[in-house]
């Protein structure tokens, strides 16, 4: 047989096996190309753009139904969360974010955690705890067991020692009640209507000798006479009372008297009593001064001075880093319970806050059609490659087929 003869045998089987090939090929191309539209005049050219750039927007829409509804579904979202928010991850993340934050305090060179602290200890203190005080003290039980704890363990057993009724004793004689106060005192209590009180009243309350006395020589006199030395001869009259004091040893029994002063003495119920109107006059005290006592000490103080000592000592502290595992455990423990009751609220309220479907939209309808083309490649690249030789297999089958009929007929 010639090769006039055997050509129409051969092209068939050839010619399908080529068309086949490139057909598949040229469809798989034409998924993704071209990537925009060819226009001719004012008429777009069909099949232009690609199926895919062309159902660009289709198909994001279907990949996020798709990962949403099979595969990020809530209760997937809530098996990764727990896996996440495992214990030991919760605990180290805590334990490095706790690091991380000891570090920034430490290399703070501007003082700016110092001003923070500084603004809250003065809110606190300036603001917040007077308003919070004010409130507090309307109660009738406001530190009621504290005051009575102070009353009975500090003030009731309070007692001079020897040594401060001496000092006391010394100031109440030198600075509160010394001679020239004693003389002007007397002066002051010695007018005529106080002596003639004392006066009459010593004529009638008297008897026998005393009376006798009262009646003829009277005290008028005298204690005018007494008042007129002590105005007109003031030095003397201050060196006299200095003289009696000592010879009265009064400095010595003023300090007796002060040692053996205690609130134990007083009857239970006045000291019952005593304590009660302490307590009242605390908390009348506070609900009126109080808020602007506060105030007032909160002005006075320099907190970013106290703010940045309190940081310093925080830096120094070694058991401020020992103890960061310590808390970091704690607090993760403490999250994993509120998660265990709680974190099927918390998936399905973050799912619409996170919006994942819509990520996925906005992400696959950015991507170009070039990207698209090449990530869809690269992902089935050999099964594409197949389909393509798959076409040309059938193509030279269809072939052969035609060449046995050429042959039988």
């Amino acid at each position: 047989m010639d090769l006039s003869h055997l050509w129409p045998l051969l092209l068939p089987p050839i010619a399908g096996g080529i068309i086949g090939y490139f057909t598949n090929d040229l469809a798989i191309k034409m998924l993704f190309r071209p990537y925009k539209p060819i226009y001719i005049g004012r008429r777009q050219l069909p099949l232009t753009p690609g199926l895919i750039p062309r159902n660009q927007e289709r198909l994001a829409k279907r990949i996020a139904d798709t990962i949403m509804g099979s595969l990020l579904t809530p209760t997937e979202l809530q098996y990764l969360a727990r896996r996440l928010l495992h214990t030991e991850r919760v605990q180290g993340a805590i334990s490095w974010l706790l690091r991380l934050a000891l570090e920034q305090v430490q290399l703070d060179k501007e003082q700016k955690t110092a001003k923070i602290l500084a603004a809250i200890l003065r809110d606190l203190l300036g603001e917040s705890l007077p308003r919070f005080l004010k409130v507090l003290a309307r109660r009738e039980d406001f530190l009621e067991a504290q005051l009575n704890q102070i009353f009975d363990q500090i003030l009731l057993e309070f007692q001079l020692d020897k040594r401060q009724a001496n000092k006391l004793s010394e100031w109440i004689l030198q600075v509160a009640l010394p001679p020239d106060a004693l003389r002007q005192a007397i002066v002051d209590f010695l007018t005529d209507r106080n002596i003639q009180i004392i006066d009459e009243g010593f004529r009638e309350k008297t008897s026998g000798t005393y009376w006798v006395i009262a009646n003829l020589f009277g005290l008028r006199n005298t204690l005018t006479r007494l008042r007129t030395y002590c105005l007109d001869e003031k030095e003397a009259t201050n060196a006299r009372l200095e003289e009696l004091i000592h010879a009265l040893a009064t400095r010595d029994r003023l300090r007796g008297w002060l040692q053996s002063l205690s609130l134990q003495n007083l009857p239970v119920s006045t000291a019952r009593q005593l304590r009660k109107t302490m307590r009242d006059a605390v908390r009348t005290y506070v609900q009126e001064k109080g808020p602007d006592l506060l105030l007032g000490l909160s002005q006075s103080i320099d907190w970013e001075r106290i703010a940045a000592l309190a940081l310093n000592r925080l830096r120094q502290s070694a058991t401020m880093t020992t103890s960061l595992e310590m808390i970091s455990q704690e607090l993760a423990l403490i999250l994993e319970r509120y998660l265990e009751k709680d974190l099927e609220k918390i998936v399905a309220q973050a799912i619409p806050i996170l919006s994942i479907d819509q990520v996925i939209v906005d992400r696959v309808k950015a991507t170009s059609p070039e990207e698209l083309e090449s990530t869809i490649q690269g992902i089935v690249k050999s099964e594409l490659q197949a389909i393509v030789n798959l076409g040309g297999v059938l193509g030279v089958i269809i072939g052969l087929g035609q060449t046995v009929l050429l042959l039988l007929q």
